[in-house]
C-alpha cells in the first residue's frame, strides 16, 4: 500500500486525499480547522510588506505540550513558553511574530515577550501566563513593540475558523519560506470525529534536533496532558528531528500542540487503541510538515530522502540517515547531479557509529529509475549516463541496507546550491 511519503508531491499544497490507515486528509484546512479554534494573520509592520503577526486561540482552555530548541542560546519567547508549559497552566492562545527572532536581546527581550503575552491575554480574556509566545526572523535586533501591540489588539477582533483564517496565520509566520505549510486531518474515535490542524515554517537553519522552524498543532481531541506530551515528543523524533537543510540549529525552534477536548471523544487517559490512533494521525501531520520544510530549503532544487534499513537498533538507523542527509558533500553532489556515492559511506563512517562496511548495500533511485551502487561493501559498475538521468529528477532517494539488524529510519533534506549562499549572504538586507 502506498505510504504518505510516496504520495506527497513536490509542492505540499497539492494534498493526497487519505492515507492507508483511515485518516482523512482534508483538501483544505489548517490550524483553525479543529472545533473551538480560531486564528488569523496580518501585516503589523515588523516586515516592510508581508504578513508578520499571527494568533491562534482556543475558545475553551486547552492542554498544551511542546518541544523546544536544543540550542544553548534560547530566544526570549522560548524561555517564556517553557515557563508556561512548566507551570501546568491551561493555554488559551499562541501569538507568533515573524521578521524578528527576539533572540540575543537581553533583558529587554524578556520584557517585550511579556508585553506580547500581556496584550494577547488581555484581548483573549486570559492571563499572560496562559499564552505561548513564539518569534522568528533576524537575531540580535530588539523588537519594535508599538506595531506588534497594535497588531495584536486589532487582530483579535478578526479571529476566525476555517481555511482562509488558517492560511493567513500560516503566511504570517514565514520568513524565507517560498510557500505556506499547513495540513488538517480527521479520523474517528469512539463516535466522535477528531480533527488535527497544523501549520509550520522553516527554510534555512534547518538541522536535526529542529532548526529555524516553528510548528503549531491544534486538536479538538480529549487527551491526557502526559500522553499528549508523549505523543508529540515521539512524533517530533521521527519528523522534525529527521530533516536537514544546512546543518545550523536555531535559537527559536518550537513545536507546540493545543488540545481542547471539544470533539467529545471518550477521554484518552491511557496508551490504548484510541491513543495509538491519535498518535498515528499526529505523526502523519508532523511528517508531512517536516517534509514540506525540507522541500522548501533555501535555494533548494532537489528533495533528498535517505533510508537506512536493517540496523541493530532504531537510534543507529536514525543517526546514520541524519548524517547522510546533513552532509554538505552529499548535498553538493546531488545538486551537481554527480553520482559520487562514496560521500554517503564517508558521512556514515564519520559518525563513529560501529557498523560493518563490508555488509553494506547502497542504491540510488528517482522517478527515472534505480541503480545499485554498492553490494556487500563492493562497488557495482553502473552506467554514468543513467546515473546522471536519475539525479536530474527533483526527488532523489538513497537506500542503505546495513544487514545487521531489523530497524530502519528515514531522514529528509535537500541539495546545497549556489542560491543558498546568495540568500544567506544578504539575509538582513
Amino acid at each position: 500500500m502506498v505510504t504518505i511519503e510516496k504520495q506527497l508531491p513536490l509542492h505540499p499544497n497539492s494534498r493526497p486525499v487519505a492515507d492507508c490507515t483511515g485518516i482523512q486528509i482534508l483538501p483544505e484546512g489548517g490550524i483553525a480547522s479543529p472545533q473551538g479554534f480560531v486564528a488569523n494573520g496580518i501585516h503589523a509592520g515588523i516586515k516592510k510588506k508581508k504578513k508578520d503577526l499571527a494568533i491562534i486561540h482556543s475558545h475553551k482552555p486547552a492542554l498544551a505540550a511542546a518541544v523546544f530548541t536544543t540550542n544553548t542560546v534560547k530566544a526570549a519567547p522560548i524561555l517564556w513558553s517553557q515557563q508556561v508549559l512548566a507551570s501546568g497552566n491551561p493555554v488559551h492562545g499562541i501569538v507568533v511574530n515573524s521578521g524578528n527572532a527576539n533572540a540575543c536581546t537581553g533583558a529587554k527581550g524578556m520584557v517585550h515577550t511579556r508585553q506580547m503575552a500581556e496584550m494577547t491575554g488581555a484581548c483573549l480574556q486570559c492571563q499572560p501566563e496562559e499564552v505561548l509566545v513564539a518569534s522568528t526572523g533576524v537575531i540580535g535586533v530588539p523588537l519594535t513593540m508599538e506595531p506588534v501591540l497594535i497588531g495584536i489588539e486589532a487582530m483579535t477582533d478578526h479571529l476566525a475558523t476555517g481555511a482562509e483564517a488558517g492560511q493567513n496565520a500560516a503566511e504570517a509566520i514565514l520568513t524565507t519560506d517560498t510557500f505556506i505549510k499547513e495540513i488538517a486531518v480527521q479520523f474517528e474515535l469512539d463516535d466522535a470525529t477528531v480533527t488535527i490542524g497544523a501549520m509550520a515554517k522553516g527554510s534555512g537553519m534547518i538541522h536535526p534536533n529542529m532548526a529555524t522552524m516553528l510548528a503549531f498543532v491544534t486538536t479538538d481531541a480529549d487527551i491526557d496532558q502526559t500522553l499528549l506530551q508523549k505523543a508529540l515528543a515521539e512524533s517530533v523524533d521521527e519528523s522534525y528531528h529527521m530533516i536537514s537543510v544546512d546543518g545550523d540549529t536555531s535559537t527559536n525552534d518550537m513545536v507546540a500542540i493545543l488540545a481542547n477536548g471539544m470533539a467529545g471523544n471518550n477521554p484518552i487517559v491511557e496508551p490504548d487503541a484510541s491513543y495509538e490512533k491519535f498518535k498515528q494521525a499526529l505523526a502523519l501531520v508532523n511528517r508531512y510538515l517536516a517534509q514540506a520544510i525540507a522541500r522548501d530549503g533555501e535555494g533548494a532544487t532537489k528533495f533528498l530522502t535517505v533510508t537506512v534499513e536493517n540496523a541493530v537498533n532504531k537510534a543507529v538507523a536514525q543517526q546514520l540517515a541524519k548524517a547522510v542527509v546533513s552532509s554538505s558533500l552529499v548535498k553538493s553532489a546531488v545538486y551537481g547531479e554527480d553520482a559520487n556515492w562514496g560521500r554517503v559511506l564517508a558521512a556514515m563512517g564519520a559518525t563513529g557509529i560501529d557498523f560493518e562496511p563490508l555488509l553494506v548495500n547502497l542504491s540510488m533511485a528517482s522517478a527515472a529509475g534505480s541503480i545499485p551502487l554498492l553490494e556487500m561493501g563492493q562497488p557495482v559498475f553502473f552506467d554514468e549516463a543513467f546515473a546522471k538521468k536519475i539525479l536530474q529528477e527533483k526527488e532523489i532517494e538513497f537506500n542503505v541496507d546495513l544487514q545487521q539488524g531489523a530497524e530502519s529510519a528515514t531522514a529528509w533534506g535537500c541539495d546545497l546550491s549556489h542560491e543558498y549562499v546568495s540568500i544567506n549572504s544578504s539575509y538582513r538586507s
